[in-house]
């Protein structure tokens, strides 16, 4: 029972620390912070000031014959009422400025995180879900470090202020309305856990309401065309209920809550001003006293049930703030050694793989990779064809340092790939991969995306290469032609030749062309083979190979299968020695005359 009870214990601190994570950020704005807590401050003590300038009134005003006295105690009032007023708008400014640049920092900082975490994490994350931590439980935490954390730092000032002046007003009443605050935030405290652990349930829901959507909205064309629209919108809308579900048991948690405070904190007043009612009467109390006390009582019943709705809210908002630090929390697989080695500002290119073996994450018991030894020459052309599977494209992950070997180890110019900064590793490299990335933005920029820096000119000269120049200059904006996103405005041809544009304009020492040519047409083919020519002269260069010309140039090619280099050699040795490349061509080109024809491969 002992162990039971600490690990309760232990969990409702854990409850606490999602909010806690987020106090760095509060520090940043010290001094915003200050000046809302005096204006906070200000505003509750004029407020407390406001039951006894009342009580003078009624008192003093109302019982005398003096009509100037009256007009001096009402212009007192107007008075606290504008100072009250303007502490309150100087308040709420402060303390929204606070939680709308929390927030703000809060998603830039989520965002930074996420663009650094290793790949692996993304082939099991989904973006969907990403996106809805940061947009929806960021906003649930803006409620909490804004309106929320303001009102309940002011209602707990009010309701200590407003017992305090209560016990003086009348200790025997206050008994009363003192004998409430117990049954009130027992249930407080337990509903609380309730909210947040519902809360949690419930944005849960709507991030994979989200997931969904992000799914199915990114790939609407394939959608439409096996006309999966009745399908897909009942799918999300089962989703959306479901959170909507989730939702409601949370929100029915609060408004029990709230309702049992408000009753509670209710039925004490009434007992109140009918017992004080009595006192005035039998002279035992003033009308102004009774007025007094009843007024800090109100404020006192007020802030309490105040607070039980704000405590719901810091609930929910703790729920989301435990989803950002499960991101935040997230150390990358691949980064940066506490001293990297620093690579040269133009390294050679030289390559080599040395008893590599890997496996993907989700199947362990499946290796891709199985000791795989490879030397590749700086300035050297290599070509890597293989069944899809074979692990062509795994060579191009651990190249990048997407990924990192599980035993063996892979070398650029002799430095192990571990030893470097990854940043460093990926400057040297240019890709240009089967499936392009085009960013919803304007071309220049798209083509610019490995050298931000780079000049108009520049621009202009990588696309001539890559023999993109005339389809840009024919858009109606040119080179700021915004293509939609994931560039869907534009023909698999067009997005690859931006995609060679960029690596033309990256200028880096090691190229890898994973299948560049494979979306062209014979045309556009040749003028692309020949703008690849003329970038790989002087690189290093790793070619997943389709394509016939690209594979007779190349130095040297190396056949994989199952994850291992099975043959190598020229593509007139290998054609000639009958095996897995000189099958591959003749699938491809159905023919008996191997040593004719050229290698052909599926991306793996």
């Amino acid at each position: 029972m002992s162990s039971d009870n600490n690990e309760k214990t232990a969990r409702s601190r854990r409850s606490l620390r999602p909010l806690a994570r987020l106090l760095p950020y509060l520090k940043r704005h010290r001094r915003m912070t200050v000046a809302a807590l005096v204006a906070l401050v200000s505003a509750a003590a004029i407020t407390l000031v406001l039951p006894t300038a009342i009580r003078r009134v009624i008192d003093f005003g109302f019982g005398g014959d003096n009509p100037s006295l009256i007009n001096a105690y009402f212009f007192v009032l107007f008075g606290v009422v504008a100072a009250l007023a303007v502490a309150s708008g100087v308040r709420y400014f402060l303390v929204m400025w606070i939680g709308e640049r929390i927030v703000a920092e809060v998603r830039a900082d989520v965002f930074e995180h996420m663009t650094v975490l290793s790949p692996g994490f993304y082939d099991q994350a989904k973006s969907g879900e990403i996106l809805s931590r940061l947009t929806a439980d960021t906003t649930q935490i803006k409620s909490a470090f804004g309106a929320s954390a303001s009102l309940a730092m002011r209602n707990t000032l009010m309701f200590i202020g407003a017992s305090i002046m209560m016990v003086v007003t009348s200790p025997r009443l206050s008994v009363i309305v003192l004998v409430a605050i117990p049954v009130i935030l027992i249930p407080l405290l337990g509903f609380g856990r309730s909210i947040r652990k519902r809360s949690r349930s419930a944005q849960d829901m709507l991030a994979a309401a989200s997931a969904y959507a992000a799914e199915m909205l990114g790939a609407v064309r394939t959608l439409q065309a096996f006309t999966h629209e009745t399908y897909a919108a009942a799918k999300f809308r089962n989703a959306a209920e479901n959170a909507f579900r989730a939702a409601r048991l949370a929100t029915g948690a609060r408004a029990v809550l709230t309702g049992f405070a408000i009753f509670v904190i209710g039925a004490s007043v009434v007992a109140v001003l009918w017992i004080g009612a009595s006192d005035v009467l039998a002279g035992r109390m003033t009308g102004g006293t009774l007025s007094q006390f009843l007024l800090y009582s109100i404020l006192a019943a007020g802030s309490l049930a105040s607070l039980s709705e704000v405590w719901g809210e810091l609930s929910q908002a703790a729920g989301a703030a435990e989803r950002l630090s499960e991101l935040l929390d997230i150390e990358p697989e691949i980064a940066a050694p506490d001293n990297p080695v620093a690579l040269p500002a133009r390294p050679k290119g030289a390559l080599a793989f040395n008893g590599v073996s890997f496996a993907y994450d989700g199947a362990k018991d499946m290796p891709v990779l199985n000791g795989v030894d490879l030397t590749i020459e700086p300035g050297e052309t290599l070509a890597v064809v293989g069944p899809s599977g074979a692990g062509k494209s795994t060579l191009f992950h651990l190249l990048m340092r997407f990924y990192d070997p599980k035993s063996g180890q892979i070398t650029l110019d002799g430095l192990d790939l571990r030893s470097l900064d990854p940043k460093d590793l990926r400057r040297a490299i240019a890709l240009v991969p089967q499936d392009t990335a085009v960013f919803g933005t304007s071309i220049a920029e798209n083509i610019a995306y490995g050298r931000p820096d780079a000049s108009r000119n520049e621009i202009v000269a990588a696309a001539a290469a890559a023999h993109a120049d005339t389809f840009i200059t024919n858009l109606p904006d040119g080179y700021e032609t915004a293509v939609g996103e994931r560039g869907i405005t534009l023909s698999g041809g067009q997005r690859q030749r931006i995609a060679i544009a960029r690596a033309i304009l990256k200028d880096a020492p090691v190229l890898l062309l994973d299948e560049a040519t494979s979306a062209l047409d014979a045309e556009s083919e040749k003028l692309v083979q020949d703008a690849l020519d003329g970038l790989m002269q002087g690189r290093t260069t790793l070619v997943i190979a389709h394509r016939l010309a690209t594979v007779l140039k190349a130095d040297r090619i190396i056949v994989m299968e199952a994850g291992r280099i099975v043959e190598t050699g020229t593509h007139a040795e290998l054609s000639a020695q009958g095996g897995l490349y000189a099958k591959l061509a003749r699938l491809q080109f159905n023919t008996d005359t191997p040593e004719t024809t050229a290698p052909a491969s599926q991306a793996g």
